[in-house]
C-alpha cells in the first residue's frame, strides 16, 4: 500500500490496475433531464458559444474538461485515471443559413448546429479508494458549467463562471459524496490560465482523510423509525417556514421531489433501506440523500450534494450531544 500526499493530506492508494480507456462510471452519476455525451462528440459536433459584442469564444465545455484532466494527471501521475463521464442538458439548437427555410423535420445533419447550455462531468481515480460499511468509495474529481450564468452579451474578458468539486463516488450506487472542503462553487475567471490555477488550488485544498473519517462516523449513529419519519416530515415542512425561522435551523436544499425518493428508498433501496426493526444508520440516510440528489438539475446538483453531507452531520451532532433539534424533536 502506497500513500499519496496532496498538500500534505494523505490519501489511501492501492496498487495500480490497468483501466486505460474506461469511462469513469457506467451508470449515471446524475439523471434528471440530462443525457450522456462522449468527449469525441463534444469535440467534433458541438459548436462553441461566443460573446455577442466581439464574437470571441467563451471557454468551452471541452476546454474546461481538458483543463481538469491536465491538473488531475499532474497531481496523480502515478495513479490510474479514467476517461471523463459527461452529462449535458438544455440543448441550444440552430441551423446554417442555407437551411433557414427548411422545415425542421427535413434538416440534414450538417445543416444543424448544437451546443448544450449546462454540463457536468466526473473523472474517477479508481486506484485511490476506501471502504465504508462495505461500500467501495473511489476518489472522483469533476466540474459543472452552465452558460446561463455567464454574461454572453458582453465581450471577451468578462467573467465566466465554473464549479469544481473533488470527493468520492460510492461504487455501490454511483452516488457522489462531496463536502464543502472539496467544493469550489461560483469560480469566476477571465482566462484559461486563471481557470487552471483555480482547479489546481481546489484539488490541492481537499482534505481527503478528514472527509473519509467524517463519513465513517455516520455508521456509528442510527435513527429509529419514529425519528426518521419525524426528520423526513420536517424536511417536507421546511420549505414553507418563514425566513426568520429558517435562519435558526440547518440549511436544507432538498425539495419535495427528493424527499419523496428518500421516503420510497427507505423501504425499497437494495443497499440503503431500513433495518428489520425500522432503524437506519446515518450512513444509509446520507446515501438516501445523495441518491435522491440524482434527480436534481445540473445547476443545483453539487450544492445539494454538499448539503446532504452538512445536513447528515448536523444529525450526528444532535445524536452525539443529545442537543435539541427541530428536525428530530
Amino acid at each position: 500500500m502506497e500513500l499519496i500526499a496532496v498538500n500534505k493530506q494523505p490519501i489511501i492508494s492501492l496498487e495500480e490496475t490497468i483501466f486505460e480507456g474506461t469511462i469513469s462510471t457506467a451508470k449515471p452519476f446524475i439523471e434528471a433531464n440530462t443525457i450522456p455525451v462522449s468527449l469525441q462528440e463534444m469535440q467534433h459536433k458541438h459548436i462553441i458559444p461566443v460573446f455577442v459584442k466581439d464574437n470571441e469564444p467563451l471557454i468551452s465545455h471541452i476546454d474546461f474538461i481538458e483543463s481538469v484532466e491536465q491538473v488531475v494527471h499532474h497531481l496523480y501521475s502515478k495513479e490510474s485515471i479514467l476517461v471523463p463521464s459527461i452529462r449535458v442538458s438544455h440543448p441550444i439548437k440552430g441551423r446554417i443559413p442555407e437551411a433557414r427555410h427548411k422545415p425542421a423535420k427535413e434538416l440534414l445533419e450538417h445543416e444543424q448546429t448544437l451546443y448544450y447550455e449546462r454540463m457536468a462531468f466526473v473523472i474517477e481515480i479508481p486506484t485511490i479508494h476506501e471502504t465504508i460499511d462495505g461500500n467501495l468509495l473511489t476518489l472522483t474529481v469533476g466540474g459543472v458549467k452552465a452558460y446561463n450564468l455567464d454574461n454572453i452579451y458582453s465581450k471577451k474578458g468578462a467573467e465566466e463562471v465554473f464549479k469544481i468539486f473533488i470527493g468520492f463516488q460510492n461504487k455501490v450506487c454511483t452516488n457522489l459524496c462531496v463536502w464543502s472542503d472539496g467544493y469550489t462553487g461560483n469560480i469566476k475567471v477571465r482566462s484559461m490560465k486563471e481557470l487552471s490555477d483555480k482547479i489546481f488550488q481546489a484539488i490541492c485544498q481537499f482534505k481527503a482523510e478528514s472527509y473519509l473519517k467524517a463519513m465513517a462516523s455516520f455508521t456509528q449513529f442510527s435513527l429509529t423509525e419514529r425519528q426518521f419519519a419525524q426528520m423526513l416530515g420536517k424536511c417536507r415542512l421546511y420549505p414553507f417556514l418563514g425566513s426568520e425561522q429558517k435562519k435558526e435551523l440547518p440549511t436544507l436544499l432538498f425539495g419535495d421531489t427528493q424527499t419523496g425518493f428518500i421516503a420510497r428508498d427507505y423501504y425499497k433501496d437494495d443497499s440503503f433501506c431500513r433495518n428489520e426493526d425500522g432503524s437506519i444508520s446515518l450512513w444509509k440516510v446520507y446515501n438516501l440523500f445523495t441518491g435522491a440528489n440524482k434527480s436534481s438539475y445540473i445547476d443545483t446538483f453539487i450544492d445539494r450534494g454538499v448539503n446532504a453531507f452538512d445536513f447528515t452531520n448536523t444529525l450526528v451532532n444532535t445524536l452525539q450531544t443529545g442537543s435539541e433539534s427541530w428536525f428530530l424533536n
